[in-house]
């Protein structure tokens, strides 16, 4: 890290020579030239997630390669790279192209073409110093106009990369380096909007054209969120080499590892925030690399003086992710539920996404929450292996908590919903007993046909109900008390408040046990068990068992307070 004191926060600022030349805090990065040099790929693909920092870097990137009219090389005396004179002899010598689609997020096609040809447009413009010098021929310049002026001809923007690396190579007599930044944001909105395959098939050929055997190429580099699927975007393309979160390459070049938030905090006078710093933001693993911390959090957190809130979640409407899991399997959000409760699922992820297999695909959903950042990995990943996935921080479980209580909210009216938590919590079983059950026909899909795994669903939809309770209680599941396992208890954050244990049973297709005797036999069990001895033990003296006995939608509870 550059030297810091008392330098502003960089928030909101993408742009590597504005930082620098403002006097803004620097984390260097400037090793991830190095790397991609070394590296000797011809195209990376480095994926990572949303605000790990993907357009800042490929920012420095363009400042370090590209030959312009402006010495830059000022820009990097101060920093890593510029230690070893092998880099340093290549600053300043490449013609950059340098685009960003991160802002080409609209609902339709013809938008979001509009969108592309201004993008594409004004990099043309940028260069405009090649037709000033009459480096093109006539029927080159009337093309090179045509692209200015932002005309409809979708084959003529479509070999526009092709074009302009060809004309910048002649001019400067020098192979050219190419960086696209979020290249995937449009592919997001492209599925959302129903016109993906339009948006794919024009993409194919405009990133064809410029990265496959293309002469005047030194090298690539394209950042994003995911790796689109080669078989959808990168279709024929054999010269690309993808570093997704999986892989070890480019493991810290991305987010910010604990030495640099501990200085960060230290120039901040918010050293003594770390332990809540890092419950809240840290926990993401890239390739072996652990204790990685979400830097735009981060960021926005000191800038605050130390208040924790979910920063992060808060930049996007998280609109795709939040229609995959609405649309999901009832067995998807039984595996977030456990994720919420502190647990690890295990999935296979896929290397790359194929937008529309999401809906049909659990895997493409877990490799687009892992690759979005909404899931980490908990151990050393390899393709192929399932992965051990957890939510990383309580930021993230922030947002998978609002997303359950809309999905509940959703199926009763709010207040309803207000009305079955303070009857839980006051121990009206009758009124809970009876919205209880309303809840159920209205939020469950698949019990009609109970399965193997209908008791962690069942176990999963009550869990979500209470992360309602959350201001005034701890919830918990499937921990030892007593002489056993309980399924859930709520303890009360107040003591004088009422201590609740619940205990479920589900009744197959072919059992003959009736509801009265499974919820009679749950309650038999939470004393037998002693189950309430974890609430006694912190003090609670008001105690309430519940029972539940479940049979496809069907429900009942029945309730006991400890004498």
């Amino acid at each position: 890290m550059t030297n810091n004191a008392t330098k502003p926060l960089p928030i909101g600022i993408s742009d590597f020579k504005k930082l620098i030349d403002g006097g803004y805090v620097y984390i260097d990065k400037t090793l991830l030239i190095q790397e991609v040099i070394e590296k000797g790929t011809h195209v990376a693909l480095i994926p990572r997630p949303r605000r790990f920092g993907k357009t800042l870097n490929l920012s420095m990137l363009r400042y370090f390669f590209e030959k312009s009219v402006e010495d830059t090389s000022y820009l990097f005396k101060e920093l890593h790279i510029w230690q070893n004179e092998k880099y340093k002899a290549l600053q300043g010598t490449f013609p950059v192209i340098f685009i960003s689609l991160k802002d080409v997020k609209h609902p339709s096609w013809e938008e979001t073409f509009n969108a592309l040809r201004k993008v594409i447009s004004k990099e043309f413009e940028r260069h405009n110093y090649i037709v000033e010098k009459e480096v093109l021929r006539r029927r080159e310049k009337e093309l090179y106009h045509k692209i200015l002026s932002e005309d409809d001809d979708k084959t003529l923007f479509e070999q526009s990369l092709l074009l302009l690396t060809e004309w910048l190579h002649r001019y400067h007599k020098k192979q050219v380096v190419l960086l696209i930044d979020e290249y995937d944001t449009p592919a997001h909105f492209a599925y959302l909007g129903k016109y993906y395959d339009t948006f794919i098939n024009f993409t194919r050929n405009w990133l064809s054209a410029g990265l496959k055997d293309n002469i005047h190429l030194e090298r690539g580099v394209l950042t994003g969120i995911l790796r689109v699927a080669k078989e959808s975007i990168f279709s024929g393309l054999n010269n690309i080499s993808t570093f997704t979160i999986l892989n070890r390459e480019f493991q810290d070049k991305f987010g910010l590892l604990e030495h640099e938030v501990k200085e960060l905090l230290e120039l901040s006078g918010l050293s003594d925030k770390l332990d809540k710093i890092s419950q809240w933001y840290d926990g993401y693993r890239i390739g072996s690399r652990g204790g990685i911390y979400n830097p735009w959090s981060v960021l926005n957190c000191i800038a605050k003086k130390g208040a924790l809130f979910p920063y992060w979640v808060n930049t996007s409407d998280n609109a795709l992710m939040k229609h995959l899991i609405a649309k999901g399997t009832d067995d998807l959000k039984a595996d977030i539920e456990e994720l919420l409760r502190g647990g690890i699922v295990e999935k296979t992820i896929e290397e790359g996404i194929v937008f529309p297999n999401l809906d049909q695909s659990p895997s493409s959903i877990w490799s687009l929450l892992l690759y979005s950042g909404y899931v980490t990995i908990d151990n050393t990943p390899s393709y192929g292996i399932p992965c051990r996935l957890r939510i990383p921080n309580i930021e993230v479980g922030e947002l998978y908590k609002t997303m359950i209580l809309d999905w509940f909210k959703n199926s009763i009216h709010e207040h309803k919903y207000q009305m079955l938590l303070n009857s839980l919590t006051k121990g009206d079983v009758n009124t809970f007993s009876q919205l209880f059950q309303e809840f159920m026909i209205s939020s469950v899909s698949v019990f009609d046909v109970p399965s193997e795994e209908s008791e962690k669903i069942y176990h999963a939809f009550v869990l979500g109900i209470l992360i309602g309770l959350g201001d005034q209680y701890e919830v918990k599941s499937n921990r030892e008390s007593g002489l056993g396992r309980y399924d859930v208890m709520l303890i009360p954050k107040n003591k004088n408040e009422l201590g609740i244990i619940m205990e479920f049973k589900k009744i197959g297709r072919f059992e003959k046990l009736c509801l009265e005797d499974a919820v009679d036999s749950a309650l038999k069990q939470i004393e037998e068990k002693q189950y309430a001895q974890e609430l006694l033990d912190r003090g609670i003296g008001r105690i309430l068992y519940l029972g539940f006995a479940f049979e496809g939608k069907q429900v009942l509870i029945r309730s006991k307070f400890r004498t």
